[in-house]
Formats: structure tokens, sequence, C-alpha cells
């Protein structure tokens, strides 16, 4: 029985819109409700990737979130980026799920900044495997974007699957449009917010918010509706280390945690 949700779930999916899993990571969006279209840091390559150019170092990331109620459901990322003159390119990987059903994402990005603004592109080679199922690939292709219009105003916005790929002639992957807003009226505070819109259902509001102590130390909090969740997370940056950690609330599948790390290994040679 444990079993039972992933099983039904993917046979639904082979009948009815495509489906996936999340494939937003980084504890310090997880924090904020994952309203990370306007977040510059690490994990951009899995959140907007119109960001990646912001990335000023080169580094290493890897996250991992965790779902106790929901055995088989736990999901992992990791992410290279490497700045460059004339852009920031970046390659990742993540993961869903166990044996009996998983989904596999190798992902590749490219970001250039623009005067104010960033903007990037994303390739992924997505692989669906379900036991009794088989193995299903498709690619889609992601594109972002993210400008600082004052010190105090960000704005970003990107779409998931721009190719409206397909598994198969019935099953098309997910398509989303998001945009959001990011505010920073104090230099120790920031605020973000987006909506979230996927073709096949209705919209999702998104809320998060950030009070930097002593600027290492990070606290977060945030708030979903359609469906609801609340969002909590801190957080500690070093000269070349940031630690991220986040706790989710939802009905389902209940508390979840998420943690992420960042490791900057050079300064880049960008401008």
């Amino acid at each position: 029985m444990k079993y039972y949700f992933l099983i039904s779930w993917f046979a639904f999916a082979t009948v009815g819109h495509g489906q996936s899993v999340n494939t937003l990571m980084g504890a310090r969006s997880a924090g904020m409700g994952y309203s990370s279209a306007t977040h510059k840091d690490d994990a951009a390559l899995f959140n907007n990737v119109g960001a990646l150019a912001e990335i000023k170092n080169t580094s290493v990331f890897f996250a991992y979130d965790m779902q106790p109620g929901l055995l088989g459901a736990n999901r992992m990322a990791a992410a290279f980026s490497l700045p460059f003159k004339f852009g920031t390119a970046g390659i990742g990987i993540f993961k869903f799920g166990d044996k009996i059903y998983s989904e596999q994402i190798l992902s590749a990005g490219f970001s250039n900044k623009f005067g104010i603004a960033s903007l990037g592109i994303k390739a992924n080679y997505i692989q669906y495997n379900a036991s009794g199922f088989g193995i299903k690939n498709a690619v889609s292709i992601n594109f972002g974007g993210i400008a600082q219009i004052t010190k105090q105003i960000l704005v970003g916005a990107y779409i998931v699957n721009i190719n409206q790929s397909r598994i198969s002639e019935d099953e098309q992957l997910p398509t989303k449009l998001v945009a959001g807003i990011g505010l920073k009226p104090a230099d120790a505070f920031f605020i973000s917010t987006e909506i979230e819109k996927d073709l096949d259902y209705d919209a999702r509001w998104k809320l998060g918010a950030e009070y930097t102590i002593h600027k290492k130390i990070f606290v977060r909090t945030g708030f979903n509706l359609n469906p609801s969740a609340g969002y909590f997370g801190i957080g500690s940056k070093a000269r070349r280390l940031v630690i991220d950690y986040a706790l989710s609330f939802s009905r389902i599948p209940g508390s979840t945690h998420q943690l992420s790390v960042a490791y900057r290994i050079e300064t880049s040679n960008k401008k």
C-alpha cells in the first residue's frame, strides 16, 4: 500500500494531462514559499534560469528534499555553474522517487546580462520510469528573465516547457507561465511574490519574505494559495559556503524538509 499513491498517480497521468513533480529546488526559495522568479542565487538553474547570469562565482550546489509522509517521494538536485565574460553556463541533475516510480532530469542552461536584464534558456532531458509501465523520455525547453528596475524593485518571469514537448501523442508535459516581483524596502528585508499558471490548472499565488540578521544569518517565511501551504526557513552565508534549511506544511503530503548547500569555488572573471 505504501506505493499505491505513486502508481495510481502515474496511471492517471497516462490518460490525462501530462504530470510532473515540482522541480523547483533550493532551501532558500523553499523557505519563501518557492516564490523564486526574482531570486538571484546558486539554485537559479532549477528556478528562473534567467537569474543564472547573476552568479558571480563558480559554484557547486546540492539540495535534498525529504517528505516523511509520502514514502518514495524524496527529491534531490545538484548543479554546477560557471561564469564567463559573456554569460554564465550551468549543468544540473534532478531526481525524484525510487525503484517503483522515478523521474530523472538532466539540464543545461545559459544566461547573459543585457543592461538591467538577464535572460536565460535551459534544455531538459527528462526520463520517467515506472515499474510495469516502462520508460518514457522527453526534451523540454525553459526560458526566463529577470530585471533590476530600481534598487528596491525586481521583476522576473519564466516559461516551463515553452516547446510544449510530449511524452507520447496523448501526453503533453506541463507548460507553466510564472511572473513575479521582488521588493527590498530595507537592506535587511526582501519580499517576493509571484503567480504560477499551469495551462491546464488554476493559477497559484506564492508569497515569501526574508530577513537578514548581521548579514550572514537569514530567517524566512512564505505562503501559497491553491493549494494552501505554509513555509519557514533559515540560512547562513560565509565567504564561500551557503547553507539553507526549509520546512513546509500542507495537507498533502504534510510536512517536508529541504536542506541545500552551495560552495563558491573561485571568483569569476566576469565584469
